[in-house]
């Protein structure tokens, strides 16, 4: 089969690798129909997140047919068409019973490589290193999908692929952020990052009961989905524009009721700080460049509360730890609980509530994929969310 593979930083490569296998009795084998490209699949494409292999197979938002399924899967048969989640979990342990599924502890094979690195394990990932389990990811036209008995949603509904496809990740991820965000009716929230999860943390803060969303970026395409959904927008690359002072001028002094880093540890800034990350972690004293997380702790309102959906990998400096402890702030973050969110989010696309395909701009062929990470990592084309159809 065609896959899309990591051959080292800023290196892929569509290859012909082998079909997947049944290698356990609770796998399946999915026939791919649409996956896309992640914003956080740029950090392993730049070379962030460690213990990537040549050869390693990309991707984590992907769905399909099931082809094939173990003895132990009973609830899935060939031909079910399945939206599958990115954090892979195994339903039986005390993080999966508490609902926290991105924590599982089984379905790891390499946590010791976490563990080493961060102390813990969470769940296995598609796609996503070897220090998250290995696991082939789904820019293929085939996947093995472990623990098929938990994960994948049945979509049995004639919806077409790309309006349910985002409920392996971003949506979920988005809405999750939102939710974090504790909003409260006729609350004010500003979200740093409108790519695809900030899209949908928009979107979702709207249906929790913002009133208003401030939404940050310096790309016009970014900013203009976010004005289509009804955000108020804030172009930081603007000659004269600061990000506090705005926000600050937005809110009668106060400071936004929930501040949501859709950005994580790629941020950008204009500031001193932005040339101190960047010579920070070329020199590896430290590992994240963490200007958006300071940005909106020193911005969030008093006991407000601060959102973090953007993925950080390591170290970070200079955090304006004492200002978040002054002012009380809740803090809340981490990798998403899918298998929370996928049912309810899908109910929303299914009553047309949200049109999750709308924030596509390039549809493309795994021999295409290549070329794209380094567009999107670029910023090139007005790229704001890139789908691959892998039989094209």
């Amino acid at each position: 089969m065609k896959a899309v593979c990591w051959m080292g930083k800023s290196s892929m490569e569509t290859r012909t690798v082998p079909d997947p296998e049944l290698i356990n009795p609770h796998d399946a084998i999915i026939k791919v129909t649409r996956t896309a490209i992640c914003g956080s699949d740029l950090h392993l494409y730049d070379g962030f997140i460690p213990t990537m292999e040549s050869g390693d197979i990309m991707g984590h938002e992907f769905m399909g047919l099931v082809e094939e399924v173990g003895p132990e899967v009973a609830n899935l048969k060939r031909g079910d068409r399945v939206v599958v989640p990115f954090t892979i979990a195994c339903g039986n342990c005390i993080f999966c019973k508490k609902k926290f599924w991105a924590a599982c502890d089984n379905t790891n094979p390499n946590a010791h490589l976490m563990e080493k690195a961060y102390g813990y394990s969470g769940a296995g990932l598609f796609g996503y290193s070897h220090m998250m389990g290995g696991y082939a990811g789904g820019q293929a036209q085939y996947v093995r999908v472990p623990f098929a008995n938990v994960g994948p949603l049945k979509i049995e509904n004639d919806l077409p692929d790309e309006k349910v496809l985002f409920l392996s990740d971003i949506f979920p991820t988005g809405y999750m952020a939102a939710e974090n965000a504790q909003i409260q009716p006729g609350d004010t929230v500003a979200v740093w990052g409108c790519g695809p999860v900030g899209q949908f943390a928009i979107a979702s803060a709207f249906m929790l009961g913002a009133a208003r969303v401030i939404a940050i970026d310096r790309f016009q395409e970014r900013l203009a989905l976010a004005r289509s959904l009804g955000a108020i927008t804030v172009d930081y690359s603007e000659e004269d524009v600061s990000v506090l002072t705005a926000l600050k001028d937005l809110t009668g002094g106060v400071g936004p009721d929930s501040c949501i880093d859709a950005v994580g540890l790629e941020a950008h800034s204009n500031e001193l700080q932005g040339v101190y990350d960047v010579v920070k972690t070329a020199l590896f004293m430290e590992t994240d460049r963490p200007s958006v997380l300071r940005q909106a702790i020193q911005a969030v309102r008093k006991g407000g509360t601060l959102s973090i959906p953007g993925v950080y990998g390591g170290l970070l400096d200079k955090v304006p730890f004492g200002a978040a402890f002054g002012k009380g702030i809740t803090m809340k973050m981490g990798q998403t609980n899918m298998h929370n969110y996928m049912k309810p989010l899908l109910e929303r696309v299914e009553k047309g509530q949200i049109d999750p395909s709308y924030i596509i701009s390039h549809r493309i062929t795994l021999e295409q994929a290549p070329e794209m990470y380094k567009v999107w990592r670029d910023k090139k084309e007005k790229v704001t969310k890139i789908v691959i159809d892998p039989w094209a």
